[in-house]
């Protein structure tokens, strides 16, 4: 950026915002690593949640760095909703932030149609409302061999020029080594005893359930353990179709053991401590409490079997003085990022109940460790009778205002039509007897694709197969009726296939 293009803006305060709006905690990751850089170069940030700030002080702030993911098909996260409500008044006036400096870095997958989305809309809405965009927007892409780093390492050494323009370093400070060790951003202190309520307990918004049942519903010689798990509450609890249940995993308590004895914490395991907050520019998990204990610490709040994201052997490369790990390291940091785990829950409505779909997280890495998702082996260890505490969050989707619209349905193993794939109808056709039964019953057309039951030699059925020998129904009632589609699944072919396929049947039959 040259110096034209900062007109309007003056000198700044070496202080900032960063905004972050996130579902999965990516988008936290980056603004925490944004913060640490801008440190860098003497800035005090400050890391706030977009659902946890004042909305009305924005227009105070000397620079805000917005950091958001997408959602879906360009959804914005749940935490962006409220300021982008906020920020779409048509009473708004166009120079509402006239002078304000800002910029965006988005969080993506480009396997996703509307790619970075929620990012985009909100930079453009902000420069229509008299904000000046200093730095471009970044854009990282999940697809990159380096996942989001990819895009977001050489963004941040982009703005720290941007900001080094409109605020130069004061002398003597110096721009501090990006191989320095950062300050720890918790201290753990000594307590007298532990006497702090857990959070999750004292949070309004969850309510108290008990386990019903516990199912597996894949095939027992099936690759992959599926459950229906059913929770009964004493309260007349209020959801929609698309809701999100929130639990609270518990690890195992053999997990948890093992991983102090590895770290020489057994000993110490159970004394009390106080959290304290030390790095302001550093978010914490939610819900942390004040006072715990390492054990406790471990077993409700930390996931130690998370796959690491790259900033955790950033931390850990400046504690080894072997040179061989630490080049084991620099690979680790210059090379393609594992995946994440999914956590996919589906729900039915009762009044004083709450059934979900899980698919439980386990398998081996490429080096044969064995990882386990900590959310999905806690809820498939759940026994009847057990109890917890789980909230409920607005979901992402919903169903058309007029119960008489058309919905279709295409899954890959997941209304009044469904199309459902799976690999096999005998081994993982979830609730198959349930959905056949609506169909006899004329509630419901089921078409179904089993990918590996053909004989050998003979193509593969997919549902987008299904919805072309189907493409005049599907014209009716997507052209004619005005369906609603939804597509649950994959972000790779299937999706796109999908809708290649049904607008090749509107296509043939209009």
């Amino acid at each position: 950026m040259n110096n034209e293009e900062f007109d309007g803006v003056e000198e700044i305060p070496r202080e900032l915002l960063i905004l972050y709006a996130t579902e999965t905690g990516n988008s936290q990751d980056c603004a925490d690593y944004i913060a640490r850089q801008c440190r860098r170069i003497a800035f005090r940030c400050r890391v706030v949640s977009m659902d946890k700030y004042s909305l009305p002080d924005l227009i105070s702030e000397p620079l805000v760095i917005f950091v958001v993911s997408t959602t879906g098909s360009g959804v914005e996260p749940r935490a962006m909703t409220a300021l982008w409500n906020m920020l779409l008044r048509s009473e708004l006036p166009d120079d509402l932030f006239e002078g304000l400096p800002f910029t965006v870095f988005g969080l993506g997958d480009t396997g996703y149609e509307k790619f970075c989305w929620a990012a985009k809309k909100l930079s453009r809405r902000m420069k229509t409302l008299g904000a000046t965009e200093i730095c471009e927007r970044g854009e990282g892409d999940e697809q990159d061999p380096l996942g989001i780093d990819g895009a977001l390492f050489p963004w941040v050494e982009k703005l720290l020029g941007t900001l080094l323009q409109l605020a130069p370093l004061p002398s003597p400070i110096e721009l501090s080594d990006t191989s320095e060790l950062p300050p720890p951003r918790v201290a753990l202190e000594s307590a007298q005893d532990v006497t702090s309520t857990d959070p999750v307990r004292e949070d309004t918004r969850y309510n108290d359930a008990v386990v019903k049942t516990n199912t597996r519903i894949t095939a027992e010689d099936w690759y992959q353990d599926v459950r229906h798990i059913e929770f009964e509450f004493e309260d007349d609890i209020r959801y929609n179709p698309g809701d999100v249940a929130v639990i609270h995993p518990v690890a195992s308590q053999s997990d948890v053991a093992a991983f102090l004895e590895v770290m020489n914490w057994t000993e110490c395991a159970d004394e009390p401590l106080t959290v304290v907050h030390k790095m302001a520019d550093q978010s914490l998990p939610d819900f942390l409490p004040q006072r715990v204990t390492l054990r406790t610490l471990f077993t409700r709040y930390l996931d130690f079997n998370a796959v690491p994201r790259r900033s955790f052997f950033q931390y850990i490369r400046n504690f080894t003085t072997d040179d061989l790990e630490r080049e084991k390291l620099d690979e680790f940091l210059t090379g393609p990022e594992g995946a994440e785990e999914l956590y996919e829950y589906c729900q039915k409505k009762h009044p004083h109940q709450m059934h979900v779909c899980v698919a439980i997280v386990k398998y081996r890495t490429k080096l044969k460790i064995p990882r386990r998702g900590v959310c999905s082996t806690y809820l498939a260890s759940l026994q009847p009778g057990d109890k917890l505490r789980i909230g409920i969050l607005k979901g992402l989707i919903k169903l058309p205002p007029n119960y008489q619209t058309p919905v279709i349905c295409v899954g890959p193993g997941t209304a009044n039509t469904l199309y459902f794939g799976c690999r096999s109808e005998d081994k993982d056709q979830h609730y198959g007897e349930e959905w056949r039964r609506l169909s006899e019953s004329q509630e419901l057309v089921y078409r179904t694709a089993f990918s590996r039951d053909g004989p050998e030699g003979v193509k593969r059925t997919y549902v987008q197969d299904r919805i072309l020998e189907d493409a005049e129904r599907i014209w009716r009632l997507v052209g004619e009726e005005g369906a609603w589609v939804y597509i649950s699944g994959s972000s790779n072919k299937m999706p796109i296939a999908v809708k290649d396929a049904i607008a090749q049947a509107v296509q043939n039959d209009n």
